[in-house]
């Protein structure tokens, strides 16, 4: 018995057409909602500044220990037992100043005798000089008498030298950084007795690229930061360049003088050394960090007056401490993205995050112009 067909049929037609017209109406929902995304475009948050004229400054920047300009290992130059110690470290010393002194009775006694000595052999000379001038002896004999008075004031000399050594004194001005003997120590002769070191002034030793050499002379300024003293600048002065350069490093040498009439810098203290070598006054400067790169292809991206970003190719000058000299492609007060910049694109709204009263650098009129931007591209 054959069933009816056309109920059946009926049923399955209903059934797609209720599914097409749900498919529609979901279409036409989706579609409105893409229309709204469209329509209400996000902005992406930025962080700006200005484009402004400044001083900049071109450095070399590196690190050194700072060390002695002078350093003198003080040595016995005699045997014997130290009597008296008269420095401690620390203390500043004159060239020529008593450090220490020794047993120096043999020396004494040694001087005496020679001098005795010596006495006797002048008043043998005046005779034998008279007895020459009357022509009763030979001049042989004369020249004997006068070879050993002048032999015997060599050994007066030498015995007083010799007694002098007791005396252990300062060989150049400075600071005693070392006390290495005792009284009472017995102490022989090239025995390290001291350390001084001249802090006055110290210098710092910088290993510079040979890509420098024409640019750093002496006589350049330098500025150093030391963590000792934290946050407080010393000024100091290139006083040698090296000629050369380390075929095995690239580098050449520079040396670096510093003085400090307070005392706060010290012999082995680390530095952080900036060598001026250029200084331009007024030129246009942008953040370092606006500049998406720093070679031949150098852009930033510039906020037009509808807040959108526009990527602009600019010609660098100088580079270095946080600011970026512009030599071509911007004017002053130029408003450059300085944060945010890997979310832009050529045309992108942007919102500011940085207030104008935030913006570094900017003066009445570009913090005005800012503002312009800041309300322009929260309002849009």
């Amino acid at each position: 018995m054959n069933r009816p067909t056309f109920p059946i049929l009926m049923f399955a037609i209903a059934g797609l057409i209720v599914s097409g017209c749900s498919q529609q109406s979901g279409q036409t929902q989706a579609d409105a909602g893409k229309g709204e995304e469209t329509t209400i475009e996000a902005r992406v948050p930025v962080e700006i500044a200005t484009a402004r004229r400044a001083p900049v400054t071109q450095a070399f920047q590196g690190t050194a220990s700072l060390e002695a300009v002078a350093v003198s290992e003080v040595v016995s130059k005699a045997t014997g037992v130290v009597l008296q110690v008269l420095v401690e470290e620390g203390d500043s010393v004159n060239k020529g100043d008593v450090l220490a002194r020794m047993e120096s009775d043999r020396q004494r006694l040694a001087l005496a005798q020679a001098k005795a000595d010596l006495a006797k052999l002048e008043s043998d000379f005046q005779r034998t000089q008279k007895m020459f001038e009357r022509k009763l002896i030979a001049n042989d004999a004369f020249d004997q008498v006068r070879f050993g008075l002048e032999t015997q004031r060599a050994v007066v000399a030498m015995q007083e030298l010799e007694l002098s050594y007791t005396q252990i004194r300062a060989p150049i001005s400075g600071v005693v950084s070392q006390r290495l003997v005792k009284e009472g120590n017995l102490v022989q002769q090239n025995q390290s007795l001291f350390r001084i070191d001249d802090f006055d002034p110290l210098e710092a030793v910088v290993a510079v690229p040979e890509r420098e050499m024409q640019v750093i002379r002496a006589g350049q300024p330098v500025k150093m930061l030391v963590d000792a003293v934290p946050g407080v600048p010393f000024d100091g002065v290139v006083a040698r360049v090296s000629p050369v350069v380390d075929a095995s490093s690239g580098t050449f040498r520079v040396v670096a003088h510093f003085r400090d009439e307070q005392g706060r810098l010290r012999s082995g203290m680390f530095g952080r050394l900036s060598i001026v070598f250029d200084v331009r006054d007024e030129v246009l400067v942008v953040p370092r960090q606006a500049l998406l790169a720093e070679d031949q292809d150098a852009a930033v991206y510039q906020i037009d007056s509808d807040g959108v970003a526009r990527r602009q190719s600019v010609t660098l000058g100088h580079v270095g401490d946080g600011l970026a000299e512009i030599r071509d492609g911007l004017d002053s007060g130029a408003i450059v993205v300085t944060l945010g910049q890997s979310g832009l694109r050529e045309g992108t709204k942007v919102q500011v995050l940085n207030p104008p009263a935030e913006v570094p650098g900017g003066s009445a009129a570009e913090t005005a112009q800012l503002a312009a931007v800041a309300v322009k591209t929260e309002g849009s």
